[in-house]
């Protein structure tokens, strides 16, 4: 290992240390590389700046983040928790069950673990809560275990990174995550009514039939929206970068303008809140672009690959070790520090042993959504206590069985490619 790339570590460990921002890290650890490697450290303005403006895909990602945003701020999880509840709400653990199927509507929405259980989450664990057989701690475990189906289902803000890193088709990435999203869902359904069972947790108070017409229309609205993204980029009228600019503009009609829900003040604080996380992600993403160049300068991808080589892994044994390896990261780090940093460097072993780069980004950003459940630092749990002030602890206690079933799925996507790749090849997107 070089000096150069020492210091580059050196400074990257440094700010974790200090708590600085993560993006600030990064880029300032991109300029001590250049520093003591000798070379001109106006290269980060020309690594950044061409990095960012020649990556189109890259709009998609605050365009989907203000959509979130807006559908969080508009009522919308009110309106679909509704909704949910006439279709799933009589089975055993009624609540518990609607909160998992307004996840699987909401991520065709958002794309984003954080949003979902910072908006319809809080709408299941207020309305779960105030039933005594179900316990804070199981109400969020099933939010922060539902959450992670978000950025599975189309769209998906991670997946539209990994494209953007991999080269992959962002199209075929979403039709890639279909299954293994819906399939999601079902596991953790059925961890619920095992438990619901177990415990003999209440079926929903049925819904009178009077008020099924009202129910249904106020969440038809919100559920026109995946609908519309999804026939736009199968049918080739928008691309999936396209798709953002056409989520945020829906977003913003039906909170402003049919629900009558946000106020100037509001809608204000939204475009704060959008702006200020779509800065940190760019932020992320323009220090990444410096990590990586120097992370290939000193040519670590060609020496993890014949580490990986000499090894005789196979394809099935490097996937099972990536698993461990972005299992373990996705509980210490940012998503997209993982996408931007850590998965450009295994791409071109996956290339090298043939695996489909499709099924490699799904099953990476599964391994990431899981990570934000488990301990000891998952980000859903701590996002879900400040919001609630429910012990982490306690989530942790109640979530195993929704963990060992997604460990179970996570390992089923692993080694049945087919799961994940036969809806993009069926569409023409993938085509070995």
């Amino acid at each position: 290992m070089t000096s150069a790339l020492l210091a580059l570590i050196a400074v990257i460990v440094a700010g974790f240390i200090l708590r600085a921002p993560i993006g600030f890290s990064m880029i300032v650890s991109g300029v001590a590389y250049l520093a003591v490697k000798g070379q001109d450290v106006g290269l980060v303005a020309d690594q950044i700046l061409n990095g960012l403006y020649n990556s189109y895909v890259l709009l998609a990602v605050p365009l989907f983040i203000l959509a979130a945003n807006l559908m969080n701020a508009g009522t919308v999880s009110d309106r679909l928790f509704d909704f949910c509840r006439i279709l799933v709400g009589r089975l055993p653990g009624g609540l518990a069950q609607v909160d998992i199927l307004v996840s699987v509507i909401f991520s065709g929405m958002s794309g984003s673990a954080i949003a979902d259980a910072a908006g319809p989450g809080l709408v299941s664990i207020k309305q779960m809560l105030k039933k005594p057989e179900y316990s804070p701690g199981f109400a969020g475990a099933v939010v922060v275990a539902s959450a992670t189906i978000g950025p599975i289902i189309p769209p998906s803000i991670p997946l539209v990174i990994y494209g953007l890193v991999s080269g992959a088709s962002v199209g075929a990435l979403f039709l890639g995550g279909v299954f293994p999203g819906l399939l999601m869902a079902v596991v953790l359904m059925i961890a619920t009514h095992i438990i619901a069972t177990r415990r003999n947790m209440p079926r929903d108070e049925p819904v009178p039939l009077s008020e099924w017409p009202n129910i249904l229309f106020r969440g038809a609205l919100p559920l026109s929206l995946p609908v519309v993204l999804l026939t736009g980029i199968y049918t080739g009228i928008f691309t999936p970068t396209e798709a953002a600019a056409v989520a945020a503009l829906h977003a913003l009609i039906l909170a402003c303008i049919v629900y009558r829900a946000l106020s100037w003040r509001q809608f204000f604080d939204v475009i704060l809140e959008s702006t200020r996380s779509s800065a940190v992600i760019t932020m992320i993403i323009a220090g990444a672009y410096m990590m990586n160049y120097a992370f290939t300068a000193e040519g670590v991808p060609q020496m993890l690959a014949a580490w990986v080589f000499e090894m005789h892994l196979g394809k099935v044994g490097f996937l099972l070790l990536s698993n461990l390896l972005f299992l373990a990261l996705g509980c210490f780090m940012d998503i997209a520090v993982i996408l931007l940093v850590f998965v450009p460097i295994l791409l071109p072993i996956a290339k090298m042993l043939g695996i489909d780069l499709v099924h490699f980004g799904v099953v990476v950003v599964l391994n990431m959504m899981i990570g934000l459940i488990h301990p000891p630092f998952g980000m859903l749990l701590f996002v879900t206590n400040a919001l609630t002030g429910i012990p982490i602890k306690d989530m942790m206690k109640e979530g195993w069985l929704f963990l060992v079933m997604l460990l179970i799925l996570l390992l089923t996507l692993t080694l049945v490619p087919e799961i994940i790749l036969w809806l993009p090849k069926s569409m023409g997107y993938v085509t070995q």
